[in-house]
C-alpha cells in the first residue's frame, strides 16, 4: 500500500524544456534585429556547441554528479559555498560567451559584442519564463491529503530554490525537499533515493518514485528497489531501464496511485 510519493522537478512538475525554448526565442530575437538570420538556427547551432563544450571544462565531472544540465548552467548563479561551485562560477562566462561567439559564427557572423549581450539576456530571460504543466497543481492537490509528498532534485541548491521561489505554489505541497547538490550526489545514485526512503519513514513499497528522467529517475529508482512511473513526454524508446509503470501526461499518474493504494 501507498504511503508516499516521491517527485522529480523539472519537466515532471515545472515545465523547464519550455522554459528554456522560449528563453532562446527571446534571446535570438535580438540577433535577429541586427542581422538577417533565421533565430531557430541559431539556436541549434547554440544548443550544439553548449553541448558538446560542457563535458571539456574541468567542472564536469561536478555538474554530471549532482544533475546540473547543460543549460542550468547558461542562466544559474550558483552562489552555493564550497570549491566546485565556485570553479563552476569561474567557468560560466566563458562558456557562456564561448556557445553564443561559436554559434554566430556558424552563421558567418563573427560578433563578439553581440554574443556577449546574448549570454548576458539569456539568463534574465529564462527568469522570465516559469511554466508548470496545467495539470501539476491539481495532480498535487488530489494527493496531499493521502501521502507524504517529497520532492526529490538534481541540481544546485541555490538554482532549484531559485525555480521553486519563482513558483511559490509548489512548495507547499511536499512534506520534504531533497536536493543532489545538498546531498553531495544525485539520481540514479541509490544512496539519495534511500535517504529519501529514510526522511518519509516508509517501506519501500510503500513508496513511488514519478519523473520524467529514464536515466535517473527511473534508473535510480529500480537500483534502489522501489517502483517508479515514467512520464514519456516524447514517445521515447528505452531498452536499458524498464519503469513499474509508463504514462504520456502528468495527470495519468493518479489512477495508478490509487490502484496501490
Amino acid at each position: 500500500m501507498l504511503k508516499s510519493i516521491m517527485f522529480d522537478l523539472d519537466d515532471t512538475l515545472l515545465w523547464d524544456e519550455k522554459s528554456i525554448e522560449k528563453a532562446f526565442e527571446a534571446t535570438c530575437e535580438i540577433a535577429v534585429q541586427k542581422y538577417n538570420i533565421d533565430p531557430k538556427e541559431l539556436e541549434r547551432n547554440v544548443r550544439s556547441v553548449a553541448e558538446s563544450i560542457y563535458p571539456k571544462y574541468d567542472t564536469y565531472e561536478f555538474v554530471k554528479n549532482i544533475g546540473i544540465g547543460t543549460f542550468e548552467s547558461f542562466w544559474g548563479e550558483f552562489t552555493d559555498k564550497g570549491k566546485d561551485f565556485e570553479k563552476l562560477r569561474d567557468m560560466q562566462a566563458d562558456y557562456r560567451e564561448t556557445a553564443w561567439i561559436e554559434g554566430l559564427k556558424a552563421l558567418d557572423i563573427d560578433d563578439k559584442e553581440l554574443a556577449i549581450e546574448l549570454a548576458e539576456t539569456f539568463p534574465k530571460e529564462r527568469r522570465q519564463h516559469i511554466y508548470l504543466y496545467e495539470e501539476t497543481l491539481d495532480v498535487l492537490k488530489q494527493l496531499k491529503d493521502n501521502y507524504k509528498l517529497l520532492m526529490l532534485t538534481n541540481g544546485a541548491p541555490s538554482l532549484q530554490h531559485e525555480k521553486l521561489s519563482l513558483s511559490p505554489e509548489l512548495a507547499p505541497y511536499f512534506d520534504y525537499l531533497v536536493i543532489s547538490g545538498e546531498f553531495g550526489e544525485g539520481k540514479p545514485e541509490p544512496a539519495i533515493f534511500e535517504y529519501s526512503i529514510n526522511l518519509l519513514e516508509v517501506n519501500k513499497n510503500e513508496t513511488i518514485m514519478v519523473g520524467n528522467n529514464p536515466h535517473s529517475d527511473i534508473l535510480g529508482a529500480t537500483r534502489t528497489g522501489i517502483d517508479s512511473i515514467w512520464i514519456n513526454h516524447h514517445n521515447e524508446k528505452i531498452e536499458e531501464v524498464t519503469p513499474t509503470y509508463e504514462v504520456k501526461r502528468l495527470k495519468d499518474i493518479i489512477s495508478i496511485i490509487k490502484s496501490r493504494s
